[in-house]
């Protein structure tokens, strides 16, 4: 999305509030810069201040202020007091909460369970799953206590959340209870006009992703390259999420490159 672009479909800021984990790259950037153009005030945070910053300078200036328009704060989610005081600098600063992504996650390189330390499967699980219970915990709070009251919440799956890949237990275990912790919410939301859903996605092409041209294990046994998707389609899909009235929600989605073998048999 260009600056032109964006800033012609919403030449209007509406000033809602957004907080994105994990923006200082990937998908975290690229969604936290399409809610900047689209007119949110948005919260980007992740362990390193000076990503944070590249995103926001990268993001362009759509409305002449965007000092007031990006704020940068660095956290690390899966620690719950640096998270409580994330919120709190954004409830001293905006008073309200309308739109939380829990995007931050890591991996591990392929590993067979019995080759996991478990001093990484704890980082992993910190993360993924701790760091997101944390953050839609504190956004409950503040969604539930500001008026008008509600706002939503879009967890950030993985098609790891429905199938693993092999040699992937720390990071696909993390994703299907983030399925756990997304239905949960949903219905606990429910009488607060707190909105959750997920976006699982498969294969959007990212400095993550690039060992896949050239071959990534298959179920089979084999290594075969993979089809990717633009980074373009996935916050399209955030994007078509967010923008929902309070009264709508996407449960669930998967957004995937066509091609990939995720249906099928392995």
């Amino acid at each position: 999305m260009t600056t032109s672009a964006a800033a012609a479909s919403s030449p209007t800021p509406h000033n809602k509030i957004a907080l994105v984990t994990g923006a200082g790259s990937g998908i975290g950037r690229a969604c936290a810069t399409a809610l900047i153009h689209a007119g949110w005030r948005v919260v980007l945070t992740g362990r390193r201040g000076d990503a944070l910053a590249e995103s926001i300078a990268k993001a362009g200036d759509p409305f002449g202020d965007i000092a007031e328009r990006a704020v940068a704060v660095p956290c690390d989610v899966g620690d719950d007091q640096a998270v409580a005081a994330m919120f709190a600098t954004v409830r001293e600063r905006f008073g309200r909460l309308d739109l939380l992504f829990n995007n931050a996650g890591m991996g591990l390189t392929v590993q067979t369970p019995d080759e996991i330390p478990a001093a990484e499967w704890r980082r992993v699980v910190d993360t993924n799953l701790n760091g997101a219970f944390y953050c839609l915990s504190e956004a409950f709070k503040l969604m539930r206590a500001q008026s008008p009251q509600g706002g939503r919440i879009i967890n950030n799956g993985s098609i790891s959340a429905h199938a693993p890949r092999p040699g992937s237990m720390a990071y696909t275990a993390t994703k299907h209870a983030v399925t756990g912790l997304t239905k949960t919410a949903a219905l606990d939301g429910r009488p607060f006009d707190i909105a959750v859903g997920q976006i699982d996605i498969g294969n959007v092409a990212s400095d993550m992703t690039a060992r896949m041209v050239a071959g990534v294990p298959q179920a089979d046994g084999s290594i075969r390259p993979e089809p990717r998707m633009s980074l373009d389609d996935v916050v399209a899909t955030f994007m078509m999420m967010a923008n929902l009235p309070l009264s709508a929600n996407v449960l669930t989605v998967t957004v995937m490159a066509t091609k990939m073998p995720f249906v099928g048999r392995g």
